[in-house]
Parts: structure tokens; sequence; C-alpha cells
């Protein structure tokens, strides 16, 4: 697989139905979000469980509980888009609702190319606009606080 850039990828807002498998997600029903400025970042980091133990002269560190973190997706204000007003109507609820992330990256040769896709449930935790000088548009962020794992799809050429 090559190197690629984000331009071209799409984000998805799913329902809350929970799922576990890259298959389920699949079938859930997507709206696309539009006018995405910046997709933020996603991915497992461990906590670091230490102890001081008296009798050694180190500190003990083990792993403890996976955190996926929260993406912070910023797109260009438009509430006439119906991704836009889906991701304002999350943020209302307590519901975390399923993400869809596909890149732009799938094989330029194969029987059926396919993009890779991440899938990941989240709650749409806040969602700030971002009104800036006269010069520049309108942003609205939302922070998707990420619950539970991120699941890969791999592009592939069939």
């Amino acid at each position: 697989m090559a190197i690629v850039t984000a331009a071209l990828t799409k984000v998805s807002l799913g329902t809350t139905a929970a799922f576990t498998t890259a298959t389920a997600y699949a079938g859930d029903t997507w709206t696309p979000v539009n006018n995405l400025l910046d997709i933020g970042e996603a991915g497992s980091e461990a906590e670091v469980v230490t102890a001081k133990i008296v009798d050694q002269p180190y500190v003990k560190k083990v792993k403890g509980s996976r955190d996926n973190g929260t993406m912070e997706l910023v797109v260009a204000r438009d509430s006439a888009d119906a991704g836009y007003a889906a991701l304002v109507a999350a943020e209302g609820t307590s519901f975390a609702y399923n993400f869809k992330v596909e890149l732009a990256d799938k094989p330029a040769a194969g029987a059926s190319p396919k993009n890779s896709i991440f899938y990941f449930s989240a709650i749409v935790a806040s969602r700030k606009n971002n009104f800036g000088d006269a010069d520049n548009i309108v942003k609205t962020t939302f922070s998707l606080a990420i619950s539970g794992a991120i699941i890969e799809v791999l592009a592939s050429a069939s």
C-alpha cells in the first residue's frame, strides 16, 4: 500500500445500533458529512499504570485501560447539509453513534477495488463554532469521543 493524503476522505454518520464487526457496520445506514476541513486524529493509547515498589530500584509500569481518543472533526458550517444536521442532532443526545471514515486509497487495478475504511462508535461530545475574521469561513468543530474499538478494513483489489 502506498502513502496517501487525506484528500477525498469521506466521513459518514450512522445510527445508534451497537456493532462489533466490520460486516455489521457496513450494513448500517450512513449519512455523509460534507464540507470537511480537518478530520483530526484517533487511535489507541494505553494508560500507563505505575507502582513504586519499596524493595525495587525502578518504578514498575504496566499497561492499563486503552482509549481511542477524541476525533476533532472540523467542517464548514452548512445547516442545509444533512450530515451537518445529523451531527448537530447527535450532539444534543447522550447516545453513541456509528462513524465511518473512508480514505481514497483503493488500488488502481483489481476486480473490484475498495478503499480503506475505519468504523467506530462515538458520542458527539461537543459542537463549537469558530467565526474568525471577515475572511474566514465559519467552521464547526465536533468532538467525537470514541468509545470502544476502531475497526480498520484495509484497502483491497477485490
